[in-house]
């Protein structure tokens, strides 16, 4: 009898034990998302203090809380005044932006297509941006007219890729497999006919177009990152909501289906909403690579796959990478400005490859 009572004492103390380590995991994992927070905000004082210009980082936040709390008259129109609340905040916030919509879009492509170098550029998304924008920029050919012939171009063509991706893998259940395939089809394809519509094109069109698809920060106003914000926001916040049944998707679709989870159709969803927050930066500001890459590994390197957490978090250190990117990109060889795709381009290939030596199986 005593030795039954010992054997229930044991168990209940392991169970104890095992409540107590999994709640400080999540505790730890929440801490982390919480903590990212301020060190955005700090970036962001930091970035837009940097710059040929050099100013405090004190008179940063006080232009920013006297503009926003005491509204337009409340501070002359000063050179720190231009310099922030007109030129550097719109960037650096679109650069947040985006970051967001790329990591979070990145780390649940990966979940949903079980590919660890799944990405919105891999599934032909940026492809297919770069060739509205070549469209309309050479050829003068579009969707819409005037100040948006090049956004609406891009924006256009990429759902046009995601709903070919989407059409082709539905006659397969949505397969991750054939999702995956046909992206990088379409990422061959539009990168094709891309060049040769800046083949055929004049010097000055064809320069424009290719630095518009290395992507860049600096041609967004206010209206355009209050655009990408309600997008972004309404898209993470979908993200977020299904990221319980990415959880348990990523244990295989027949596990999933047997939990009631309708595997079809949330990959469906959440490509979609990846897909129009991802079409919807990359029509401001051109195509940006490997955030959406690097910045989900990184997460689950430091808290694991719990995409409850990951989502965000990836969101955030997609933020984080992208605005420290585009610092270097306007400091290096100031006052040249350079594309902030091809700084995180040459920043993200190092950081990638040491993850890569660093991945012992699965994901990153």
């Amino acid at each position: 009898m005593a030795s039954s009572t010992e054997r229930i004492d044991a168990l209940r103390n392991q169970n104890r034990r095992l409540k107590e380590a999994y709640q400080r995991q999540r505790l730890r994992k929440r801490l982390f998302v919480i903590v990212l927070v301020p060190i955005v905000l700090a970036l962001i004082g930091s970035a837009i203090s940097f710059g040929s210009a050099d100013i405090s980082f004190f008179d940063v936040y006080r232009v920013i809380f006297t503009r926003v709390f005491a509204g337009d008259s409340a501070e002359p129109v000063t050179r720190a005044h231009i310099i922030v609340w007109r030129l550097r905040l719109p960037r650096v916030m679109m650069g947040v932006i985006a970051g967001i919509a790329l990591g979070s879009s990145g780390a649940v492509m990966q979940v949903v297509l079980r590919n660890p170098l799944a990405d919105p550029y891999m599934l032909g998304i940026s492809s297919a941006a770069a060739f509205g924008a070549s469209l309309a920029i050479v050829l003068g050919i579009g969707v819409f007219g005037g100040t948006y012939l090049v956004i609406g171009n891009a924006f256009v063509f990429s759902l046009v890729s995601s709903g070919l991706i989407l059409a082709l893998s539905a006659r397969r259940n949505a397969s991750p497999e054939v999702m995956l395939l046909t992206g990088l089809a379409l990422l061959f394809f539009f990168q094709a006919i891309t060049t040769i519509i800046q083949y055929f094109g004049e010097s000055d069109a064809v320069r424009a177009a290719v630095f518009w698809a290395v992507g860049d920060l600096g041609r967004v106003d206010w209206t355009m990152v209050a655009i990408c914000a309600a997008v972004v926001v309404v898209g993470a916040s979908l993200l977020i909501w299904k990221s319980g049944d990415l959880n348990v998707m990523s244990t295989g679709d027949a596990s999933a289906k047997s939990l009631g989870i309708n595997v079809g159709g949330t990959r469906v969803f959440t490509m979609i909403v990846c897909t129009v927050m991802v079409a919807t930066i990359v029509s401001f500001t051109g195509t940006i690579g490997f955030v959406g890459l690097v910045a989900p590994h990184l997460v689950r390197m430091m808290i694991g796959a719990d995409n409850r957490i990951l989502v965000p978090a990836s969101g955030l250190v997609g933020a984080l990478l992208l605005v420290l990117a585009d610092t270097v990109a306007r400091t290096i060889v100031s006052p040249v400005i350079l594309p902030v795709g091809a700084v995180t381009a040459f920043l993200g290939v190092p950081l990638f490859v040491y993850l890569i030596m660093r991945r012992k199986g699965g994901f990153a």
